[in-house]
């Protein structure tokens, strides 16, 4: 009974001995069996409690960093700033944030940071401690970096100690900066150029960049348009200064091999006023050979490519020499092949008395006899022009698809020679060519050695029974004709049924009867 008793009198036991409800942050030690996690039993709240749970603010003062190292804080309770039992809206953090000092952390505010809200900075997104980013509220975890906070502007290109060259007023001014204690000190007219007109801006990501690291400067052409395209070599200060480009260090020992016209060849042994004529100074038009010499080819070239010049072809010897190779020939619409390598030039491009290279023909017969006119149909000649059969290493190699004539070559027939079905004496003992309107039958070739006994058959009269192979009957079948052999026929040898028979024309072997009654052999 006192047990339960004991109990239910907990409430009001508990309502004499507390002062009042925790804060909020601390409403979960509500209740009497929890005293004791802060208070020492029977005495008052200890700092090494309540660093027992605030363990950031406990490392940062063994490492002696922060505000709680500070003389302002040193030798307090805690709780002399911190106190509690006020009620859940209780703000015991007891930061009045307009007198704090915030030099006594560590980190003193000048400039722009003393102007800045408070909470402009502590922000979790600022905050560098996982841990103490789930806190609702703190002012710690936060880092002294620059970019901690700061966007930095400068990706990585520059050092992240912005304070190297920024003050904390704003960061468009750099008074830790001197551009004179760089490898680059600004001299003569470099002191009066804007910093943006070499260190150039652009947009990165959607994001404002400028230039400032590893902007190229080992010459002066690295900002600098060489106007003389490195003919003088990359060190401009040899003959200019900081001061201007106008003035001229000096220009004894001229070398003509530095401009954009070295002297070669042939033009080593003109004289300086053959080309100068006014001064050596004015400018003298020297990028194509048509600036001094007449064009011997009288617009060949430059009608069908207005960029061509002598030099192509040409070298500075002199214009009976070329250095147009083979390899260059193979790039033009004419590639040179088989026997057309070991041709000479004249023999095509000076077939009069002047060198032409232009719309001298590029078929075959452009320069070549058409052996074949008036003997072959005008398709294998002109329209598909002579390789259709011939190949550019010689005449003599024949390669042709007889197929496209509608007389496939099969068997014996393909390991012919042409001339064997193509040329034939004449008469007078000269050469003929049959090529056109050739009958494609047997007997325009071979003799009839059947003397017309199967000339009802047409063209097909020979296929009927031979093939391309050979003479032997191969396709022919005696049981497929009006006499099929049985009986003792099957035995019978050929020549007792189809013997020689002779003939004004000579003798042949008779296979065609009017009919096959037995009467016609039998008597």
């Amino acid at each position: 009974m006192c047990i339960i008793a004991l109990i239910v009198s907990v409430p009001a036991v508990w309502g004499q001995i507390s002062p009042g409800d925790l804060a909020k942050a601390h409403a979960n030690l509500e209740g009497i069996r929890n005293c004791v996690k802060c208070h020492e039993l029977g005495d008052k709240v200890t700092n090494e409690k309540c660093l027992a749970c605030h363990t950031e603010i406990a490392t940062r003062i063994q490492q002696h960093e922060g505000y709680h190292t500070s003389s302002e804080v040193q030798g307090k309770d805690c709780s002399s700033c911190h106190n509690d039992h006020h009620g859940r809206d209780f703000d015991m953090l007891n930061l009045n944030r307009a007198t704090f000092n915030h030099n006594l952390t560590g980190f003193q505010l000048q400039g722009a940071h003393k102007r800045t809200d408070c909470q402009a900075c502590h922000k979790k997104e600022f905050i560098t401690d996982t841990k103490l980013k789930d806190k609702k509220l703190t002012y710690l975890g936060l880092s002294q970096r620059c970019l901690s906070c700061h966007q930095d502007y400068h990706r990585k290109t520059l050092s992240d100690n912005c304070t190297e060259c920024h003050d904390f007023e704003s960061f468009k001014t750099v008074p830790g900066f001197h551009h004179n204690q760089t490898d680059f000190p600004l001299k003569g007219k470099h002191a009066e150029v804007n910093c943006i007109d070499c260190h150039k801006k652009e947009t990165i990501d959607g994001q404002p960049f400028q230039h400032f690291a590893d902007v190229p400067h080992a010459n002066c052409t690295s900002c600098h348009k060489d106007v003389h395209d490195n003919k003088f070599g990359q060190n401009c200060t040899q003959c200019h200064s900081e001061q201007s480009w106008a003035q001229i260090k000096g220009m004894a020992n001229f070398d003509h091999n530095k401009t954009g016209f070295p002297l070669q060849g042939l033009h080593s042994k003109v004289a300086c006023q053959q080309c100068h004529k006014n001064n050596y100074a004015a400018p003298l038009p020297h990028n194509r050979c048509s600036d001094c010499h007449a064009d011997y080819h009288k617009g060949d070239f430059t009608r069908t490519n207005p960029n061509s010049d002598c030099k192509d072809c040409h070298t500075v010897k002199g214009f009976q020499f070329t250095n147009y190779t083979i390899e260059k020939h193979n790039l033009s619409n004419f590639k040179l092949n088989g026997a057309h390598m070991a041709t000479p030039c004249f023999s095509c491009h000076k077939k009069e008395d002047r060198w032409r290279f232009r719309n001298i023909g590029s078929n075959c017969i452009d320069c070549h006899q058409n052996v074949h006119s008036g003997f072959m149909d005008d398709q294998y000649t002109l329209k598909d022009g002579c390789n259709s059969c011939h190949d550019e290493n010689a005449w003599s190699k024949v390669s042709f698809d007889h197929s496209k004539t509608g007389f496939a070559l099969s068997g014996v027939h393909a390991q012919t020679n042409c001339g064997a079905c193509h040329y034939t004496k004449g008469e007078d003992g000269k050469t003929l060519q049959r090529f056109a309107k050739l009958n494609p039958s047997c007997t325009e070739c071979h003799q009839d050695v059947h003397h017309g006994q199967f000339t009802k058959y047409g063209e097909e009269g020979c296929s009927r029974c031979h093939g391309f192979d050979d003479w032997s009957a191969s396709k022919f079948n005696h049981n497929q004709s009006r006499f099929k052999l049985e009986g003792a026929h099957a035995s019978v040898s050929c020549v007792s049924c189809h013997p020689q028979v002779k003939s004004k024309d000579g003798p042949y072997t008779k296979y065609i009867y009017k009919n096959v009654e037995c009467a016609t052999c039998h008597n």
